[in-house]
């Protein structure tokens, strides 16, 4: 793991109820490669496709990502397979990315490390 992608995992999330703007493509940018390898932005939203053995890991990552979010008070759209779980990231009170996205997914990042 990078000093920035540990640097984004300590960060806080700070609520969003709108009248803000998303970060433009340039922020987006910047903030990408600061999070693990697998994370782009499709659709609007930050995602990665996580693997797992068997389901059993896989939900166990589900309720990891479940106490993260509830920790921060944002909370990714998941989809979930037999050994995959796809998480994505989006402020929807702004349509489009926000700082709180890219901490969030790196706190995940630092829970897929464990």
């Amino acid at each position: 793991m990078t000093e920035s992608v540990c640097d984004l995992s300590k960060g806080q999330c700070k609520p969003c109820e709108g009248g803000v703007a998303p970060l433009n493509p340039n922020e987006v940018t910047a903030l990408l490669p600061r999070l693990a390898a697998g994370w782009g932005v499709a659709d609007g939203g930050l995602r990665r496709d996580f693997k797992f053995a068997d389901h059993y890991i896989t939900m166990t990552f589900v309720n990891a990502v479940a106490w993260v979010s509830h920790q921060q008070g944002h909370h990714p759209d998941l989809s979930v397979g037999y050994d995959t779980c796809r998480v994505q990231y989006i402020t929807h009170a702004i349509g489009g990315l926000s700082e709180s996205d890219f901490i969030c997914a790196a706190k995940i990042d630092a829970l897929f490390a464990l």
